[in-house]
């Protein structure tokens, strides 16, 4: 390696597969060179998260990061870490930092089924990765009043409208969105349709949301028209706008091979109803794409918190780390193919071909042996399965 990954370190289970995943399946076959940032709880509380923003900052310095999953802490978690405040997830300062669009597509293999029948190629989520509840402000109204929504523009426009007239005790919540951030997120969801020649949809809610949702139709609409509605028919694409309702059921009903786009918390919510109809969570590869050119991998689950507070009692968990090494191979495919390495695309191949091969063997975590069909399944723990990929990832690297 020339340039080093992000590398961005996490909580719980995940972090123990983290290093387990360096040890076994990437040091002893890379010269490896990363920045690294320690993104577990305490530490983002000790630095009151500067260690979060720096992180997404050397990514924009380097271009490519590999992301481990981390906790977004409630008031459970806030008593558990002593922390000093209730943080706001990771990803989302992140994303904000970097702005861009969240590709997820599942990883399949052909010994586990799709829940939906008739789905025959993979469903890619489009994520906006910028704005709406993940960037909201928020009110508890401890008391009757009225809530209001405010604009006052530097120009002179100024509008004011009620919200709502509390009676009672309440909440209230505030989000947006801009012009620039949406239209980089069609932009990204449109190139990335070209590049895969795949149809692209898009769903909102426009109809209740007649401004806020209405304008994500809109822009999508102007960019396709001008940039990308030629390219489109040339290749046999196509592009359509629905409501999120309408295109939930026609998602059902498709064979699958499309990428859809979704505004930020649509897109958090159905790519984890995709991974898991699919086959599971941890089955599921995710990149964050900016307009700058720069990624960041990571995997589409949490931190497998069940799963961890039992390795802390000694006990043995089969905790499946597939997803997590799909973001480290796509992080060092991608620096290989910035920094002109062939050698380094070349062995995140192989670490994928040997992730494949063991589940073709039928060696599987507990969560995937028992959707497995047409192999009889060996069910094993973390440390068994990562040792069967490396017995493979030895093997390829070999010839």
């Amino acid at each position: 390696m020339t340039t080093p990954l992000v590398e961005m370190d996490g909580d719980e289970m995940t972090r123990i597969l983290w290093k387990m995943i360096k040890d076994e399946l990437i040091l002893p076959f890379v010269e490896l060179k990363t920045e690294y940032f320690d993104l577990g709880l305490p530490h983002r509380d000790e630095t009151n998260d500067q260690v979060t923003i720096d992180a997404a900052e050397a990514t924009k310095k380097y271009g490519v990061a590999v992301k481990c999953a981390t906790i977004t802490p409630n008031a459970q978690r806030m008593d558990e870490y002593k922390l000093h405040q209730m943080w706001k997830s990771p990803n989302a300062t992140i994303r904000s930092i970097l702005d861009g669009t969240v590709f997820r597509a599942p990883i399949t293999i052909p010994s586990i089924h799709p829940c939906v029948k008739n789905w025959e190629k993979p469903i890619t989520i489009a994520r906006h990765a910028y704005g709406d509840i993940y960037k909201n402000v928020e009110i508890r109204a401890y008391e009757p009043g009225v809530a209001k929504l405010v604009f006052e523009g530097d120009g002179g426009q100024r509008e004011e409208v009620v919200i709502h007239e509390f009676k009672d005790m309440g909440v209230l919540q505030g989000i947006h969105n801009t012009d620039q951030s949406i239209r980089s997120f069609a932009h990204s969801c449109f190139k990335f349709a070209v590049d895969t020649r795949q149809d692209l949809w898009f769903a909102t809610k426009d109809t209740i949301s007649k401004t806020y949702d209405a304008r994500f139709r809109e822009i999508f609409q102007e960019v396709y028209e001008q940039d990308y509605k030629a390219a489109f028919e040339s290749l046999g694409l196509t592009y359509f706008y629905t409501l999120i309702d309408d295109a939930v059921a026609r998602v059902i009903r498709s064979k699958g091979g499309f990428i859809w786009a979704c505004k930020n918390y649509d897109g958090d919510v159905m790519s984890d109803m995709l991974s898991t109809a699919f086959g599971s969570l941890a089955m599921m590869t995710s990149v964050l794409v900016n307009p700058d050119g720069n990624y960041e991998y990571e995997a589409a689950h949490g931190t497998v918190t069940r799963h961890y507070y039992r390795y802390l009692k000694g006990e043995e968990t089969s905790t499946n780390p597939m997803a997590t090494i799909f973001a480290w191979s796509g992080a060092l495919r991608k620096r290989g193919e910035l920094d002109g390495l062939s050698a380094l695309t070349a062995f995140a191949d192989k670490l994928e071909a040997a992730c494949f091969e063991t589940l073709n063997d039928g060696i599987a975590t507990k969560d995937l042996a028992g959707l497995m069909e047409g192999v009889t399944p060996n069910a094993v723990n973390s440390a068994q399965f990562i040792g069967a990929i490396r017995e493979r990832l030895e093997r390829l690297s070999s010839v």
